[in-house]
């Protein structure tokens, strides 16, 4: 019998990649699943994908404090209470520093960091009272950062610290407090990614098919939560990159350069 029987399970951003295999992969267990996203209509296929099921959806932008507050009321609502919050919403961008504008920057701290501050505060009390789980989907990008992506990598690290501390507040609680790192997953956000002026790129400038599945991600994460780890490191890059970046940096740095960069262009 599934672990995830009947408990309460909330995704945000669930309308795309890593966020909607999560979903898929609860609902199979027989959890029941609330997501959020901005795409109604994304929302609305995945749940008439899934109208047997006990599938929530909610119109919602994560980096608005007042969306977050309506999205967890509407859960307990329905359901009551909550066991498990993954916040899986997020943005990245591509842009150097002496390019972006400053608002595009705002804008990936807004969704990435006070989307997963703002969901976690409301949906705490619950998770406490069950002794549950508070999961944030992090990157490389939080242990390491990564040209072009530097406020995605600010956000990343703040999510990390934010999470840390937390999971330190409540080690006393039974409460699970932890964070996941993928590596380069095959989802929708390079494509989503914001440029210099903070709009969508439309493009990933990376290869897809060479990268780890979203429902293989999803997976992964699933049995973490079920065996209440403090963090995960995916893929053999990602890992490879936080032991070079925490024992020889300046290496790292070079490397790193190296993956991003050719001819003095940011090609990735």
């Amino acid at each position: 019998m599934s672990q995830f029987l009947n408990k309460v399970v909330v995704v945000t951003g669930g309308s795309d990649g890593i966020g909607k295999a999560l979903v898929e992969a609860f609902l199979q267990q027989g959890a029941k699943v609330a997501t959020c996203g901005r795409n109604y209509d994304k929302l609305y296929q995945l749940q008439s994908t899934h109208s047997t099921q006990p599938l929530l959806i909610h119109t919602a932008d994560v980096s608005k404090e007042q969306d977050c507050k309506q999205f967890i009321d509407q859960v307990i609502k329905s359901f009551g209470t909550i066991d498990i919050l993954i916040n899986n919403a997020g943005v990245s961008m591509r842009a150097l520093v002496e390019d972006v504008e400053l608002d595009t920057i705002r804008k990936v701290m807004d969704i990435n960091f006070w989307g997963t501050v703002c969901c976690t505060k409301f949906a705490l009390p619950h998770i406490i009272k069950n002794k549950g789980t508070v999961v944030g989907v992090s990157s490389i990008a939080g242990y390491r950062g990564l040209p072009g992506r530097s406020g995605y990598s600010a956000s990343k690290f703040a999510v990390h610290g934010w999470l840390e501390a937390l999971r330190t507040e409540l080690l006393d609680s039974g409460v699970n407090v932890m964070w996941v790192c993928p590596g380069f997953t095959s989802s929708n956000i390079r494509n989503a990614a914001l440029n210099k002026a903070g709009q969508s790129q439309g493009e990933s400038p990376m290869d897809e098919g060479k990268m780890m599945s979203s429902e293989a991600c999803a997976q992964h994460i699933l049995k973490a939560i079920e065996k209440r780890k403090r963090t995960i490191v995916l893929t053999f890059t990602g890992k490879e990159t936080v032991l070079l970046n925490r024992f020889f940096p300046s290496l790292a740095d070079k490397l790193v350069r190296k993956f991003f960069f050719k001819n003095g262009e940011l090609v990735k």
